[in-house]
């Protein structure tokens, strides 16, 4: 009688026994593909990472210029206001954030007799190393205030 087959009737594990040799053989040739897998899913997973904090700065930044663009178009549209005093506040709230995620803003002023504009772009500080920094654009416009008269004799 089989020694294996001995102690399978006496214990009840020889056959456990046996059986995981064999699946350690045959399981043996995936010896370290975890490590494998690893290697290949941990970079992509830090990428991964670094897209969603590079969206949530290009984001970030885009809310910064919008938020200079109607602090801009606030002071340029005002009865005796000038794209000159639009474009000042503008750079005014943007100092503010120098250190922000919004790089390299240049702001341009318009403003005519019936409607004001002031427009600011840039570029997204970038955390991703082979991206390049991502266009921010915003825009705020709207009338000039201006007095009227009333006509109407009341």
């Amino acid at each position: 009688m089989n020694p294996v087959n001995r102690r399978d009737k006496r214990s009840g594990c020889g056959r456990w026994a046996l059986w995981g040799r064999r699946a350690g053989r045959t399981l043996g040739g995936e010896r370290g593909s975890v490590t494998a897998e690893l290697v290949i899913a941990t970079p992509l997973l830090l990428l991964m990472l670094l897209a969603i904090v590079q969206f949530a700065l290009w984001s970030h930044a885009t809310h910064i210029a919008q938020a200079a663009a109607s602090q801009g178009l606030a002071a340029a549209r005002v009865q005796n206001g000038t794209a000159a005093t639009g474009t000042a506040r503008a750079h005014q709230v943007l100092d503010q954030f120098a250190g922000g995620p919004l790089t390299g803003a240049e702001v341009t002023a318009d403003r005519g007799v019936s409607a004001a504009s002031v427009r600011i772009s840039g570029t997204a500080t970038t955390v991703v190393p082979f991206l390049r920094g991502l266009p921010v654009r915003a825009e705020a416009a709207g009338p000039v205030e201006r007095f009227v008269p009333d006509t109407a004799g009341g």
